[in-house]
């Protein structure tokens, strides 16, 4: 799977500087990171509402497309799919591939590699404050 994933990436940065009439990831680039993240959480809420109605091939279709818009808006962020990978194998040492981290601090087993300290969380307001600046 990582390899289909990074082929997309690679291909989703080759295609940011094309036509934007043509390309639908240049017209996204164009549009800007907002417009990114608005079309990521509509394809994660298509993919969410198909689940709940047992719409299985629906959740394949729009699974696909959420995809497709996650690695835009990596590629727009400098996030590379490798990069998440090294963050899902770090977080299976400390707590199981099927376990998400959790908000708050957790209790780590002497044995575990050491935390890597967290981001602080940003408003959006406040980023988009600055932008405006």
């Amino acid at each position: 799977m990582s390899d289909s994933l990074e082929r997309l990436y690679q291909a989703v940065l080759a295609a940011k500087d094309l036509d934007p009439a043509a390309s639908r990831t240049a017209r996204l680039y164009q549009r800007g990171t907002a417009k990114m993240a608005k079309k990521l959480a509509e394809e994660a809420i298509e993919v969410a509402i198909d689940a709940v109605n047992g719409d299985t091939q629906a959740v394949i279709r729009e699974s696909a497309d959420l995809l497709y818009n996650l690695s835009v808006l990596w590629a727009d962020a400098g996030v590379r799919p490798t990069d998440v990978w090294r963050e899902m194998e770090r977080r299976e040492h400390l707590l199981g591939i099927a376990e998400k981290m959790p908000k708050s601090p957790v209790k780590i087993p002497k044995t575990a590699p050491t935390r890597v300290a967290r981001r602080p969380i940003v408003a959006l307001e406040t980023r988009n404050a600055r932008k405006r600046r």
